[in-house]
């Protein structure tokens, strides 16, 4: 079961582990270098999604076969693969009918998705937020189709099992859905609660910051830890990916080097209610991180970061800017730091 946008409150639940690791839109790019790879995890991706919800594609019962989106084809007399990428990136969609709502109605939504996945991951840059507006300013003309278009976009930028979630492209889907006259206030509610989360914390612009509690009862700041790179990693005791996580952390030579020599300092946080699990589970954290808590919950009832998937890692630098945001790769963490 997906739960996109759930109340503030609700214990947490570990997505992730369904699939195991899950990289962000910029890892993926930087894993699937070949066509290839990128056909691998469509394969993979798509049915995972499919299976949370939304549209399905016909039955195979079903007499009526579902129609079938072309995008569009790149001139031949554009022979520059910058150009033919740009030239995607701009007339992808253009073989779609945003008007024709029986056209969407009958398409397979399975195939689409498939389209979706392949227009972000092979034309889309990981910080091109304006392809997105531009998209669902075409989907706008009827409120199928910006509900349809609004709806892959969900499952494969926002969903928190996707690979290729990227909050920088689903912040300007999520501001056309709030701002568009096609839906009324309760069909925004979801969308604004999801907008205000989104824009939490975002790379390039500074963390929130908190108080931490640590067993002693010894209170912190996450702007009071001083060292040049500090990686928060939100984690629940009991989850099997928090535990590979603290595991690859703990044995990668360059992330133990950093800890020792002090310039990195991993704080280790508990962001639920049940403090008896993270007592019991506490001495399984290495004793040179911060291992600490959020006492009364502040930073899931402040809203303070976008925890519906546990584990998550944040990488900051020095002046707690975000460097890498909710992340599950601690080879990303380490490519991240040794390219700056």
């Amino acid at each position: 079961m997906c739960l996109i946008g759930f109340p503030i409150g609700m214990k947490f639940c570990n997505y992730r582990a369904k699939l195991g690791m899950r990289l962000d839109l910029t890892e993926i790019m930087h894993t699937f270098v070949c066509m290839k790879g990128f056909a691998c995890l469509v394969a993979v991706l798509v049915p995972m999604l499919m299976s949370c919800g939304g549209r399905n594609s016909a039955p195979a019962s079903d007499v009526k076969v579902p129609r079938v989106f072309v995008p569009a084809l790149v001139p031949s007399a554009v022979t520059d693969e910058a150009a033919r990428t740009q030239y995607m990136r701009d007339h992808y969609w253009d073989n779609v009918d945003f008007t024709d709502t029986l056209y969407l109605a009958e398409i397979d939504t399975m195939q689409m998705m498939e389209a979706f996945v392949g227009y972000v991951g092979r034309y889309v840059a990981p910080d091109d937020g304006a392809a997105m507006t531009t998209l669902m300013k075409r989907a706008s003309v009827s409120k199928y189709a910006f509900d349809y278009f609004a709806m892959l976009a969900e499952k494969v930028l926002y969903d928190p099992n996707s690979p290729l979630r990227n909050d920088e492209l689903y912040i300007p889907v999520l501001e056309a859905q709030v701002a568009s006259p096609l839906l009324d206030k309760y069909e925004k509610m979801a969308p604004e609660y999801n907008l205000q989360l989104a824009l939490q914390n975002r790379i390039g612009h500074k963390a929130n910051d908190f108080r931490y509690t640590v067993a002693s009862g010894r209170s912190g700041t996450l702007y009071g830890i001083d060292a040049e790179y500090t990686l928060i990693f939100f984690n629940n005791p009991g989850c099997a990916m928090c535990k590979q996580i603290t595991e690859a952390l703990s044995e990668s030579p360059m992330i133990g080097e950093m800890v020792e020599r002090g310039t990195l300092k991993v704080l280790a946080l508990y962001p639920d209610e049940d403090l008896g699990e993270w007592e019991a589970y506490r001495n399984n954290i290495p004793r040179t991180w911060i291992n600490a808590y959020d006492k009364g919950t502040t930073i899931n009832n402040g809203r303070l970061y976008d925890l519906k998937a546990i584990p998550s890692l944040y990488l900051l630098d020095s002046q707690k800017r975000v460097l890498v945001k909710d992340s599950t790769d601690v080879g990303y963490i380490e490519y991240v730091i040794d390219h700056r």
